[in-house]
């Protein structure tokens, strides 16, 4: 039996082209032209799925929601919107919207969007609503974003919560790592018992040790009492170790024992002590390349990778970036009792075009920005940060695009305007000096925060590195003109104390 499926909007040839569209693909239509009339289609007859415009005169979209909620609340409902909508597509994100398109949008957007959804009914598998009201589960509170990996990740973190492995969560700066090992806990049977994180990168080994494992009273200058360590206080529940990468050799060791063994001892004392804790790790660094380097255990590396989870960078899921900073923007309009309507659309435009090295976390940060300086119904241009704003095409996507252009522009140079290459040609010097570029440039638009310019090029932190070391670009200072470093011609590079990734 095929699905049937509801169309609801006030023009007509949006009605026929939907519906000519579906019934091609099996599926039995009906349309109506405002939401009063689809509510009391509803009435009369059952429905799979609906497709509904969100702006129409006598009941819009979100009403209509509204009135479903309480008629059929499993009933997934996809509205058709556009960016200027923003409050609405909001509300109704809230309401239970199952998820929105844009006009105009492609025949295979759509045709994906109404698979999922009906797949999701079917199934009813758990975080495939990922903004569903009270009447569908939830178990990915606060991770937003409809397109395909996110929704995939959805799906993989309802499998994980169930189970009781180790978890090892990559993804770089400011995907929402955290977000990610929490919402695994709260819907694990652990739930009920503590969750406690730790920045191993932000705390010196020594105190590290005490930290995550506790230690005797007398077992070190200041230790006047004994002190439990985070394993012991978090037995039941769940430890999160962020930026595993940063642990040294000694942590490296009693951590594996735990994940061996399920003992340690604290520091100073001779008593092993038993816990039953699980275990979830992130890093944006590549383990395997430290493993490589010698500075992290192998053995440790696939204790934690038990079960990988990846969040893939904002830049790879751009479709989510409209929804992302209208959710941002509803919420910092209602913090700052600012009247913001919604993004115009060429602001919209730029914020999808920037490549985002901060992830969501810089786009929360540049709408929370926008907000306070807006000064119309709706953000525009002149809100958003400079980075974003700027024309450059480095400034709007990866490294290796900017690379592609940075290289024709090297090669252009080499060229005759009859004769093609100009002769000779030292290859090898060419790609050195494009490189070398590239890293400054990197530099340059990351503030001299290294980490985040190894993010902007698509380098782990250890292969930037290297990187800088072999052309001679050091980690306090760097060039300003490209030439060979002088002593009169380093500008300070160094990348503060405090920007420690997450």
């Amino acid at each position: 039996m095929s699905h049937r499926i509801l169309i609801v909007d006030d023009e007509a040839g949006m009605r026929e082209f939907l519906s000519i569209l579906l019934e091609r693909e099996g599926f039995q239509v009906e349309c109506a032209q405002d939401g009063d009339e689809a509510l009391r289609a509803v009435q009369q007859a059952p429905f799979d799925l609906i497709v509904s415009d969100l702006r129409m005169p006598t009941l819009d979209g979100v009403r209509l929601l509204e009135g479903l909620h309480k008629l059929q609340p499993e009933i997934p409902v996809i509205l058709i919107t556009a960016y200027a909508s923003a409050d609405s597509a909001i509300e109704a994100m809230k309401l239970g919207a199952y998820d929105y398109l844009t006009k105009p949008f492609r025949v295979e957007e759509i045709k994906a969007v109404i698979a999922r959804a009906l797949e999701a009914k079917a199934s009813r598998t758990p975080g495939v609503f990922p903004w569903s009201g009270e009447s569908s589960p939830q178990p990915v509170e606060g991770l937003i974003g409809r397109s395909p990996r996110m929704i995939e990740l959805y799906k993989l973190i309802s499998k994980v919560a169930t189970v009781s492995g180790t978890v090892l969560i990559t993804g770089e700066s400011g995907t929402g790592k955290e977000l990610v090992a929490r919402t695994i806990h709260k819907n694990s049977e652990r739930e009920t018992k503590p969750f406690l994180a730790i920045s191993c990168g932000a705390i010196p080994e020594s105190l590290l040790e005490s930290e995550l494992f506790g230690h005797m009273k007398g077992a070190f200058t200041g230790a006047v009492t004994a002190k439990e360590g985070l394993f012991e206080v978090a037995d039941g529940g769940t430890v999160f170790l962020d930026e595993i990468g940063e642990t040294s050799p000694a942590i490296q060791v009693k951590l594996l024992r735990i994940l061996q063994e399920r003992v340690f001892r604290r520091v100073g004392g001779t008593e092993d002590i038993e816990v039953d804790v699980r275990v979830i790790a992130a890093t944006h660094q590549d383990l395997q390349e430290l493993i490589h380097k010698e500075r992290f255990r192998e053995d440790l590396y696939y204790r934690l990778n038990v079960i990988p989870v990846h969040l893939p960078p904002l830049r790879e899921r751009r479709e989510d970036i409209p929804l992302l900073a209208m959710n941002f923007l509803a919420k910092y309009s209602e913090e700052n009792k600012r009247p913001i309507q919604g993004i115009a659309p060429e602001a919209m435009e730029l914020l999808l075009r920037y490549h985002w090295p901060g992830n969501v976390r810089e786009l929360e940060n540049a709408i929370e920005r926008a907000v306070a300086l807006g000064t119309t119904a709706v953000l525009t241009p002149d809100c958003l940060p400079d980075p974003v704003r700027d024309p450059r095409p480095e400034t709007r996507d990866q490294g290796p695009e900017t690379g592609d252009q940075r290289l024709q522009s090297h090669v252009s140079s080499l060229q005759s305007p009859s004769s093609g290459l100009k002769s000779p040609v030292d290859l090898d010097a060419v790609v050195s000096r494009v490189e070398r570029d590239l890293i400054l440039d990197a530099l340059r638009q990351a503030g001299g925060v290294q980490k985040r310019a190894a993010q902007i090029l698509g380098l782990s932190f250890e292969s930037f590195r290297y990187r800088m070391k072999k052309h001679g670009i050091e980690p306090g200072n760097r060039t300003s003109d490209h030439k060979p470093q002088t002593a009169d011609s380093t500008t300070e590079f160094e990348e503060p104390s405090e920007t420690k990734d997450e």
